[in-house]
């Protein structure tokens, strides 16, 4: 089974092996179909701290780690 995969900013780099990515996307407004910017933050697991602050990742779903990980950094594009 292949796992969701999400490509995201880092925003925050402050907590050990963790990360806060932000993803942001587009919805469309049903009445008059114009387009608008929907982001949502998730704190993904970064084992050797290597992502900082403005890096542009891809992150992957996995099994819960904590209360609010679920996600680990595959990459940096």
């Amino acid at each position: 089974m292949s796992r969701r995969q999400l490509t995201g900013i880092v925003v925050s780099d402050k907590m050990q092996k963790t990360i806060v990515v932000e993803v942001e996307r587009q919805k469309i407004y049903p009445k008059y179909q114009a387009r608008f910017r929907v982001s949502k933050k998730y704190k993904a697991h970064d084992e050797k701290s290597e992502y900082k602050t403005g890096d542009r990742v891809v992150i992957e779903e996995m099994k819960p780690m904590s209360k609010d990980k679920r996600w680990r950094t595959i990459k940096k594009v």
